[in-house]
């Protein structure tokens, strides 16, 4: 459910430069942020700001804004552009999808995508569609080309590791490791330790 308009709505400002783009100030973009905020009578509560690439799984300040998101502490999310809040457009639709099953809106300030919005709501509908488009067709080649290298008799599955090798990974396994550290430990793929590991437990 969507937040009453008997008070200010609590907004988070999330801005990010990246650090492969020398000379970029985050200022820039929180100085049209907090402009929007005030024009709409938001209350900010936080202004939230990364120094990392696009691609990166480490971005604190944009896990600690989720964390206040899942705590109801805000009711609405405000980014620069959404590239700047996203590394992809299926990252963005989920990252929608989440707030949206919170209550939470999202603006982006840029693109003009705001979810208090009846048109809003409908363009990210629309970017929702065309994700899971994208996420089919994606699929459909890759099976398309395992298909066609199997018809040419090329090999699609892991490669088989010498018996000397499978030894290793059950003496360790014996010796209590787990398959996280023999995978590390033998330099083995985790994925092929555990599909050997499960092979032996099922023939057992």
């Amino acid at each position: 459910m969507k937040k009453q308009n008997n008070r200010a709505k609590r907004v988070a400002l999330y801005a990010r430069v990246s650090t492969l783009d020398k000379g970029q100030d985050p200022q820039t973009q929180l100085d049209q942020l907090r402009d929007y905020a005030q024009r709409r009578n938001f209350e900010v509560m936080g202004e939230f700001i990364d120094y990392a690439s696009g691609t990166t799984q480490d971005r604190v300040q944009y896990k600690l804004m989720m964390e206040a998101a899942r705590k109801r502490k805000l009711d609405v999310v405000l980014v620069w552009r959404y590239d700047r809040f996203a590394r992809s457009t299926q990252a963005l639709v989920n990252a929608m999808k989440e707030f949206q099953s919170m209550g939470i809106d999202f603006i982006s300030y840029q693109e003009n995508i705001d979810t208090t919005t009846p048109t809003g709501e409908l363009i990210f509908h629309v970017m929702a569609s065309l994700a899971q488009f994208e996420s089919s067709l994606i699929s459909q080649r890759v099976k398309a080309g395992m298909a066609r290298a199997k018809a040419q008799g090329k090999r699609i599955s892991r490669p088989t590791i010498s018996m000397d090798r499978q030894n290793e990974i059950f003496d360790l396994q014996k010796q209590g490791l787990s398959m996280n550290k023999i995978s590390k430990q033998l330099g083995i793929a985790y994925g092929t330790v555990y599909n050997y590991l499960s092979k032996a437990k099922d023939t057992l």
